[in-house]
Formats: C-alpha cells, sequence, structure tokens
C-alpha cells in the first residue's frame, strides 16, 4: 500500500493540462476510490496559522505598495517542508488543505484593502465619518463568505468541464509544489533563506531609515528643477518585497503596467498644466476646494499632486471599462454554468456514477442555496443595523450587491483560470459607481452614502477576491485527487481568521501611520476608491471626463490585444511601485533567458521565483513586525539622514546589491535540484 501510494504522488498524470478525447477521464493522483487524510489536527492548526501570518504580511505590503503577493505558492511551500522535516507519511491531502485554508489570507485581505481604508482617507476630510473594527471585520466576513457561496456552484465548470481549455498558471505552479514531495522540502531552503534576507533588508529600512525607501530623480543635477518646473520626476521604491513582487508578476506584465505609468508620469502630468486651471477645474473640481490638491493653481503643484488630482482619474476610467469588457465577455460562461448549477440543484445529472466520486462531491445545492440566502440576510441585517439605519436603503443596498457579486463571479475566476491574476479593483470600482449612482438616485448621499457604498464596495470586493482565489483552490485540489466538499467546508473558518486578522491589522497600521498626511501608507487602490465616491456623494460632481479617456483608452488597448487592466492599473498606481515591476521583471527574462538548454532555463526561474516569494514574505512580515514597534512608541529613525541625498544614493546602491542577489541566486540552480 505505502509503495504504491508513493507511486501515485511522483507526478501528475499526462492529461492533467491537456483537453480530454471522448470518453476519457481524468484521474488524478489521489484515487477518488479510496479515502486519504484531508482534514486533521495538524492541517487545521498549521492552516489558521498561516492564514494569520500571511493576512498580516499581506495587509501591510498591499498598504504599502498596492499588491497584494498570492499566498498559496508560499503556504505549499512551507507545507510541504513541514510534513517534509516531521517526516509525515502520505500528507498530499493533508497539504491541500493547510494551503486551501492559509490561502483564504491573501484574497480577504485584497478585498479588505483595496476599498475600507478609504473610509480612514475619507474620515480625514469629514470628521463626522466613524470607522470601527467591526465594520472592517464584518464586511470582509460577509463578503467572503458570500464569494465561497456563489463559486461553488461554478466549479465543475470551470475545474472538470474545461478541463486542459484553461491554464490556471497559479493553480499549476502550487500543484507541482506539493507533488514534489522531497524536492518541495529542498524548495523550502532558499525560500526561508530569501525571506531572511528580504525581512532583515525591509526591516532595516523601516525601522532604523538605514537608507531610504524611495529614489527619486530629484537628488541628480537638475533633477530638482525638472520636478519643479518640467513636473517631470522619475521614483523607484528599492524595498526587496516590491522586487520581488516584479520578479512574479513577469516582464511581459510589468512592461505593460509600466507603459502605463510612463504615459501618465512622463506624458500627462507634464502636459497637463499647459491646459491652465480654468480648463482643469472644469474638467476635475473637487481639487480646487479648500483642503484640495490645486488650491493655489497647478503652477506650484508638485508632479505628484498633479498626479494624484488629476492624472489617476484617467487610470480610474480605464479600469472601470477593463471590468465592464470582461463581463462582456464572460457572458456566455455565466450562462453556461448556471445551466451546470440548475441542473445540480434539481436533480437533473445523470451520470451518478461520476457525482458519486469522492474527488467530484461538492457541498449539496440545497445547502448552498440556504448558505446564499442565510449570508444575504445577514448582510442585509448588518447593512440595516450597522451602516445604513434606514430600512429601504438597506433593502436596494443588499439587491446592488447580490446581483453585481453574482455576475462578477464568473468574471473573476474566468480571469484568474487564464491569467492567474484576479481584476479585481477594476470590479470593484464598477461597483462603487453603480452603487454610487443607485444610492444618491434613492436619496443616499453625504457622509453617509459615502460610508454606505465603500461598505457595500468592501463586501462585493472581497467576494469577488476570494471568488477568485478559491477556483485556484478548487482546481488544486481536482489535480490531485482531495474531496471538493472538504476543502469548501474548512474554507469558512480560514475566512473567518483571516477577516479577524485584517480587521486588527488595519487599525494597528492607521495608528501607526495613517491613510493621509505626510508618511502615509500609499493604498492607491483605497484611494482611488476615495477619489471616485467623494465627488459623486457630495454633489460636487466627478471628472466623468477623466473617466471618459481612461475608458477610451482602455477600449483602445482592447482592440490592439494589449491587457487594458494591466495598463490602466498602471496609470493609477504610483510611479515608483511600478517600476520595481519592471525591474524584478527584467531580472526574470534575464535568469530564464540565458541558456539554450530550456530544462536549465526552468530551474534557474524556478529557484529565483522561491527567492522572489522569500523576500515577499519575509518584507512584508518584517513590515508588520516594524510597523508593530511604531505602534508601540519604538522610533529608530534619524529623519534628518533620512531626507537627505546621501540616504537616497546609499538606497540605490543597496537595491543595486539585493538585484545581484536575485539573479545571481536565481543563475546558479542546477536542472537536478535548486541548489
Amino acid at each position: 500500500m505505502k509503495t504504491e501510494n508513493e507511486d501515485k504522488i511522483s507526478g501528475l498524470p499526462e492529461n492533467a493540462f491537456h483537453e480530454l478525447k471522448e470518453g476519457e477521464e481524468y484521474n488524478p493522483i489521489m484515487s477518488p476510490n479510496k479515502q486519504y487524510k484531508e482534514v486533521t489536527p495538524w492541517s487545521v492548526m498549521w492552516g489558521l496559522l498561516m492564514a494569520v501570518l500571511f493576512s498580516a504580511a499581506a495587509a501591510y505590503l498591499g498598504l504599502k505598495v498596492g499588491q497584494v503577493f498570492e499566498a498559496a505558492i508560499p503556504i505549499a511551500i512551507i507545507a510541504v517542508g513541514l510534513s517534509s522535516a516531521t517526516k509525515r507519511k502520505n500528507a498530499l491531502g493533508e497539504n491541500v488543505i493547510i494551503q486551501s485554508i492559509g490561502a483564504s489570507s491573501g484574497v480577504i485581505v485584497a478585498g479588505a484593502i483595496f476599498t475600507l481604508p478609504a473610509l480612514y482617507i475619507l474620515q480625514a476630510k469629514y470628521p463626522d465619518i466613524s470607522v470601527d473594527f467591526f465594520q472592517v471585520f464584518l464586511s470582509s466576513l460577509l463578503g467572503g463568505i458570500l464569494g465561497i457561496l456563489f463559486l461553488i456552484p461554478f466549479r465543475k465548470y470551470f475545474v472538470s468541464d474545461m478541463h486542459g481549455k484553461y491554464p490556471f498558471p497559479e493553480a499549476t505552479a502550487t500543484t507541482q509544489v506539493l507533488v514534489s514531495g522531497e524536492k518541495g522540502g529542498d524548495q523550502a531552503k532558499p525560500l526561508i533563506i530569501a525571506g531572511l534576507i528580504g525581512g532583515l533588508y525591509d526591516f532595516v529600512i523601516a525601522t532604523f531609515g538605514t537608507w531610504g525607501e524611495t529614489f527619486t530623480s530629484r537628488v541628480i543635477p537638475y533633477g530638482e528643477t525638472l520636478a519643479n518646473k518640467v513636473k517631470m520626476l522619475f521614483s523607484v521604491n528599492v524595498g526587496a518585497a516590491v522586487l520581488g513582487l516584479g520578479y512574479i508578476v513577469g516582464l511581459r506584465y510589468a512592461a505593460i503596467i509600466c507603459a502605463g505609468s510612463a504615459l501618465v508620469w512622463f506624458v500627462l502630468v507634464p502636459l497637463l498644466p499647459l491646459l491652465g486651471d480654468t480648463t482643469l477645474q472644469m474638467l476635475n473640481p473637487a481639487p480646487y476646494l479648500p483642503g484640495g490638491g490645486l488650491i493655489d493653481g497647478i503652477a506650484s503643484a508638485s508632479p505628484e499632486v498633479i498626479f494624484s488630482s488629476m492624472a489617476r482619474h484617467i487610470g480610474i476610467g480605464g479600469i472601470a471599462m477593463a471590468g465592464i469588457i470582461g463581463i462582456i465577455r464572460s457572458w456566455p460562461i455565466i450562462k453556461s454554468a448556471v445551466g451546470l448549477a440548475s441542473k445540480e440543484f434539481k436533480g437533473g445529472n445523470k451520470d451518478a456514477s461520476k457525482i458519486d466520486k469522492r474527488t467530484q462531491l461538492d457541498l449539496p445545492m440545497k445547502i448552498i442555496s440556504i448558505g446564499v440566502i442565510v449570508a444575504l440576510l445577514a448582510t442585509f441585517i448588518f447593512f440595516y443595523l450597522g451602516v445604513m439605519h434606514n430600512l429601504f436603503y438597506a433593502v436596494i443596498a443588499i439587491l446592488v450587491v447580490a446581483i453585481i457579486a453574482f455576475l462578477f463571479t464568473t468574471v473573476a475566476a474566468n480571469a484568474i483560470a487564464i491569467v492567474g491574476t484576479n481584476p479585481v479593483s477594476g470590479m470593484t470600482l464598477m461597483t462603487l459607481i453603480l452603487a454610487s449612482v443607485i444610492m444618491v438616485a434613492v436619496g443616499l448621499k453625504g457622509t453617509s452614502g459615502m460610508v454606505a457604498a465603500l461598505i457595500m464596495g468592501g463586501v462585493v470586493c472581497t467576494a469577488l477576491s476570494m471568488a477568485g482565489g478559491f477556483i485556484t483552490d478548487l482546481k488544486i485540489g481536482y489535480w490531485l485527487g482531495t474531496t471538493p466538499a472538504k476543502q469548501q467546508s474548512w474554507k469558512f473558518l480560514g475566512t473567518l481568521v483571516s477577516a479577524a486578522t485584517v480587521g486588527g491589522v488595519m487599525i494597528i497600521l492607521n495608528d501607526t501611520y495613517g491613510f493621509t498626511g505626510e508618511g502615509a501608507l500609499v493604498a492607491p487602490q483605497a484611494n482611488a476608491m476615495a477619489a471616485v465616491i467623494d465627488p459623486l456623494m457630495s454633489g460636487t460632481g466627478a471628472p466623468w471626463i477623466l473617466y471618459g479617456i481612461g475608458a477610451l483608452i482602455a477600449l483602445l488597448l482592447t482592440f490592439f490585444r494589449v491587457p487594458a487592466l494591466a495598463f490602466a492599473l498602471g496609470m493609477f498606481i504610483p510611479l515608483q511601485l511600478n517600476v520595481p515591476l519592471l525591474v524584478g521583471g527584467a531580472v526574470n527574462w534575464y535568469v530564464g533567458s540565458r541558456s539554450k538548454d530550456k530544462a536549465l532555463n526552468s530551474a534557474r526561474l524556478d529557484k529565483g521565483t522561491l527567492l522572489a516569494s522569500g523576500f515577499i514574505a519575509g518584507g512584508a512580515l518584517m513590515g508588520v513586525v516594524s510597523a508593530t514597534l511604531r505602534f508601540g512608541g519604538v522610533d529608530l529613525v534619524d529623519k534628518e539622514w533620512l531626507d537627505s541625498a546621501g540616504s537616497q544614493w546609499l538606497a540605490l546602491l543597496m537595491y543595486a546589491v539585493i538585484i545581484f542577489y536575485l539573479g545571481y541566486s536565481s543563475m546558479k540552480a542546477k536542472k537536478d535540484g535548486l541548489k
């Protein structure tokens, strides 16, 4: 029995990544006719611990730079490393559960931090807005639960019926790690070393300020003049975690994101002042109101202020249009999957043998239906008692949330299945615009409307993020042969723990750094949400022309088959956070193209992925530690040195060192192993 099982986990079947022929079946590694260890105290304990740790790390990194790393691969590597270190036998099923519970972290974080920090951002402008832990916690929890429940009816369509038609890049990588067994144990070593190096590097920056976090062109000759007179500025974040993100994103998408950034920072920002204040005030009146960034006129504004006040809104329009295009493209998928789900619910599927297989068992459709009703009812009560305090508004809100979340669920799952990237921020921007227009139309506006729309957006955003992330978990389970119903049941617990962690971390980070003013957390998506919702709810008027320009750019990009969402994201995420993506992507391209031996290039890329994952996890976790120290009153930063040109030049030098380490260590990989 032992030998048979070991043979089965030696690798995935040949037809794992190919479309099945007529009558052909996919037989996963773990036989559907046998029972395996899956849900055990070991797997649940480690899964929950991973959920807490990676929720804290992802929340810090996401608020700091606007990018949430996918936790699935690092958690899978840690799970395999733990089972190898403790000589745990036949742990594949347990490792899938650890990964599935733990991966709740990244998806809940993405849903929460893209919207809910906007409450703090608007609170600085409107002090009567109040934010508490339960708003963050409940919107994340309820959104996550809805995301799980809405996705389950679509599992068979995406995972089984479309087998071999979707690449599932992240699920593929995670599955290979889980299958690798002993090799996976070896993989934990470079991940841990890189985690220590990246963590120490970012900890020194955040805690001691030994060198600056950002290098800007202001410190080079004539750089200050270019910034002040021509409004042209170059900047790059030198953190290890963001460099790791760039490596994993890869050169193609990083280049598209940076192309969006280049258009905004090197073309639009320098050109906008030429239009004059009168024209710009017509395009977007909000920055010219008291407290706005352009109250003294655009001539005296910095490039950063011009970007945030004007140019970024073009990116917002592009993201919104990319979301609409996604729904239109996904409409056939929605119809097919709904048909499959309703057939299941009515008991119309005649292939009983297939349904009875352990590897095809979902939670019963009646339980899903009851769960959806209960979750929507709980969300309605939360809206009524905790947010709007008005029955009519709460009814409208729950209808908007239910319809949009359900429609966009397939868009999120489809995006993950094809490119491994969930365009949740674009879909949430669309939700916020729709929610704001609808709520204003029924009479809810002002600060009450802002809070209501953002909480609605938070629920939808978390639901969509969860739907996209969970389809990855279910595809991993399908390839390996775990029981879907067990993954689905225990995902709820991971969601609960992750939502509580994110709520606590967000409050600590707000009290430590804040979301507005000098040294504030960037939170680019939440800032974009606040920028969208404020004029819609306050009656100032939204910058529709700027949104329209962005939408037109997205349409043109789509026509020319350029990923519009990636380009638009580059247009509204600050330049200093996009340049490291290009640097990391360039390292990825370099290490994967130096040899004529494809197997060697692949080994180097795999090692680089482990090192980059270590940078991300280590840098982000140390960022949380540093924030906790500052929250406790420990401030060891010499602000005078940190503001000097010397700290920026030292930052550039240290950045070169860590780039060299990532490239050199990746190149040392051998075909027969990662060492």
